[in-house]
């Protein structure tokens, strides 16, 4: 029988899609890293600094281990901050900076991981009244989700740069790597659904 521990379990995922996040930035320019490519201006960068912000507050805050010193809060973090300021990257933040942040923020969150059981109590003060008391173990739940999500964001974000896909470095899980292939299947997809909508489906 396969052992199983629970706690290197999640974080083994965790790890998983934080890799992959920041994966996508490789080898784009610092235009395409910042560029908006949705109505609501999602970028890779943006999901970078606010997955951050994610684990500051989860592994952090949560759990009374906060990641920045008192009177050294950055203006985007944070209760006061304009809404959306961790979800994009201004002028004067470097690229180093934010994927710096992340890898610093991801140490602390291992250290909160490393120290405390899953069972540990920790309360999330911006989540719902009757809904604030968690475990680690929810927490990291939570935080993996989150992130998985963030980075389907940026899977599609990077598709939109320049057509490359693909779940993680070393194994893009695709079913072809010829982009006249993708061309073939992109136009399969659109032949199917201009057809379904002549027939009112």
């Amino acid at each position: 029988m396969v052992e199983s521990n629970p706690k290197a379990d999640l974080l083994r995922y965790l790890q998983a899609a934080r890799d992959a996040l920041l994966w996508k930035l490789d080898g784009l320019s610092e235009y395409d890293v910042r560029r908006p490519l949705t109505p609501t201006g999602t970028n890779l960068l943006g999901l970078v600094k606010h997955t951050a912000g994610v684990e500051i507050g989860y592994f952090g805050e949560a759990f009374e281990r906060p990641f920045f010193e008192v009177g050294r809060v950055p203006g985007w973090y944070g209760d006061e901050a304009e809404a959306n300021a961790d979800m994009w990257a201004t002028v004067d933040e470097s690229r180093e900076e934010i994927v710096g942040l992340y890898q610093r923020v991801w140490a602390h969150s291992d250290r909160t991981i490393d120290e405390l059981a899953l069972g540990a109590g920790g309360h999330v003060a911006w989540w719902r009244e009757g809904q604030r008391d968690v475990t680690l173990h929810r927490v990291l739940v939570h935080v993996i989700a989150e992130t998985d999500r963030h980075a389907g964001h940026a899977d599609i974000v990077r598709e939109l740069i320049d057509g490359n896909a693909g779940l993680r470095k070393g194994n893009e899980n695709l079913p072809w790597d010829e982009r006249t292939a993708w061309e073939t299947h992109r136009r399969r997809l659109e032949n199917a659904a201009r057809e379904a909508g002549e027939a009112g489906r």
